[in-house]
């Protein structure tokens, strides 16, 4: 239920605030309380400029506490109260929404729960599993023995932040064939759009599909119900994996799990080659 809630969530939350600035902006020239739409002004458009910026800027991760934008929010709420009227109750009320809803973002929304996966434990091995190609082809984990091995588990070309990840990473193809790793980007989404993301970048990585999220299940990674609402009109079914990065090295041992708690805070592709760079030999 949980995961439903945050479905919707973070696709009513930017919904209101567009509603509000749009709104306020209306009836702006007839508010005799100019330092209220001002107020709503600047936390509707905050919160719209840090959802556009994802979605249109290639930002592969953000601070935990987007310390700029929630200042920028907090002003504004603050002069939504300045002065404090009755009348003025229904502004100041909107406006405590989006403050309220901006930190359910930061810290309910954006957090993920239960990452504590006793399979992906630097040290273990590996576990066995199966994924299919862009053609849905058979492919072992076993196959990718005898060199390093970076696992990207991504959640779907649908998601701003990891295409922004998988952008830097294929930017960096040439030092990982210096350092003979092979990179594998896996997702639960539909064998097109992962062929669809081949072709856009164009490197020698493999792009694997892992079907009905098995193997998010057998690793324990796997996250019920979290594609945003809507999303599922596209073709991507409502169920995804979560964020995660795992190294190997030539024996399937692993030397890296990144296994975040928060989506938007993931590792750089420079803490991938240094992770490789330590553990030659």
């Amino acid at each position: 239920m949980k995961n439903i809630l945050k479905s919707l969530f973070i696709m009513l939350f930017p919904a209101l605030a567009m509603w509000i600035l749009v709104t306020t902006l209306i009836n702006f020239n007839t508010d005799n309380q100019v330092l209220h739409s001002i107020g709503n002004l600047i936390s509707s458009s905050t919160i719209l400029f840090f959802f556009a910026k994802i979605f249109i800027k290639s930002t592969a991760r953000t601070s935990a506490f987007l310390i700029p934008y929630t200042v920028s929010i907090g002003i504004g709420f603050i002069l939504n109260w300045i002065p404090f009227t009755v009348e003025n109750s229904n502004s100041l009320s909107i406006n405590s929404t989006l403050l309220a809803g901006w930190f359910l973002y930061l810290f309910w929304y954006s957090t993920l729960t239960s990452r504590n996966s006793k399979k992906l434990i630097v040290g273990n091995k590996i576990p066995e599993f199966h994924l299919e190609d862009a053609s849905e082809n058979a492919i072992s984990s076993t196959a990718f023995l005898g060199k390093s091995t970076i696992y990207l588990f991504y959640r779907g070309n649908w998601c701003p932040l990891c295409m922004a990840q998988i952008k830097e990473v294929a930017q960096q193809y040439k030092e990982l064939e210096k350092r003979n790793v092979t990179m594998v980007l896996i997702s639960s989404q539909p064998h097109k759009f992962t062929e669809s993301l081949a072709e856009k970048h164009q490197v020698p990585f493999q792009f694997l599909v892992d079907t009905d999220n098995k193997v998010a299940k057998q690793l324990g990674i796997f996250h019920k119900n979290g594609l945003p609402t809507g999303f599922q009109a596209l073709g991507y079914s409502s169920d995804v994996v979560l964020p995660t990065v795992i190294i190997t090295n030539k024996s399937g041992e692993i030397i890296f799990a990144d296994l975040t708690d928060n989506y938007r805070v993931r590792p750089e592709p420079a803490t991938f080659l240094e992770i490789i760079d330590s553990n030659k030999g």
